[in-house]
């Protein structure tokens, strides 16, 4: 297993959720962090929590990743690092026929287009021995979440070329949670987040839906098993077993 202490992570969508709960992991265990993430005040507040917590300096960079041109130049920045987590990708509920086709080509090119453009500049900068993890998705099929299903089959084929591409010298895997209750539905009505809640934890075998630390945890093995390469590890309680 791979030794986190004093490797150079990478965070992108890292300033709450999810990605901010995989920088308390590898904070944790020694690393440096570097958050990524296109809201000032919500990187201000994750570093400055981290940083009392750990007494270690976080450096932040806002960027919006979906801008190519500030992601180009953003990376152009960056010396060699050693992991990268993306947390990034937009989603949507809804089947093909009634989706208005903007939400559509929103969608895929926020889930799929913007990660494969971070896998090309990231594997320009990744270190030997290092990884990448993205984030693909599980828990619904193509008649209820069109785009986001296209989108997530799109990150698994994506880990699994980049995989093969950047064998020996990097590995490329992603982690895929199904909905899981976190600050990515803070503008989201609150009876509307218990209703999506409810049904999940109907529908999931296990009765639950996961934990931020049950799908933070997940990232950092991938971190750490040297021996995993293009692979995408379901975090969703059996949901798919149905």
């Amino acid at each position: 297993m791979a030794e986190l202490t004093n490797k150079q992570v990478v965070i992108i969508g890292g300033s709450s959720g999810i990605g901010l709960e995989v920088a308390h992991l590898v904070l944790a265990k020694g690393a440096n962090v570097r958050l990524v993430g296109r809201h000032l005040d919500r990187l201000a507040t994750a570093k400055a929590g981290l940083e009392a917590e750990f007494d270690t300096e976080v450096l932040t960079d806002c960027v919006d990743a979906h801008d190519f041109a500030a992601l180009e130049e953003w990376f152009s920045s960056l010396s060699t690092f050693d992991y990268l987590v993306s947390m990034v990708g937009d989603v949507m509920g809804g089947g093909f026929i009634g989706a208005p086709i903007e939400t559509i080509r929103h969608v895929m090119d926020s889930k799929f287009l913007t990660n494969v453009r971070i896998g090309q500049l990231a594997a320009e900068k990744i270190a030997q021995g290092g990884a990448m993890v993205f984030t693909s998705g599980t828990g619904g099929r193509a008649q209820d979440a069109c785009a986001s299903y296209v989108g997530n089959l799109g990150i698994n084929a994506l880990v699994e070329g980049l995989a093969v591409e950047l064998a020996p010298k990097a590995r490329v895997n992603a982690v895929s949670p199904t909905w899981t209750l976190t600050t990515f539905w803070r503008d989201m009505p609150t009876t509307q987040v218990e209703q999506i809640k409810t049904h999940f934890e109907q529908t999931i075998p296990l009765g639950r839906t996961a934990t931020v630390h049950e799908l933070a945890s997940t990232y950092v093995y991938l971190m750490e098993n040297d021996f995993i390469t293009g692979q995408h590890i379901a975090v969703d309680g059996g949901i798919m077993l149905g």
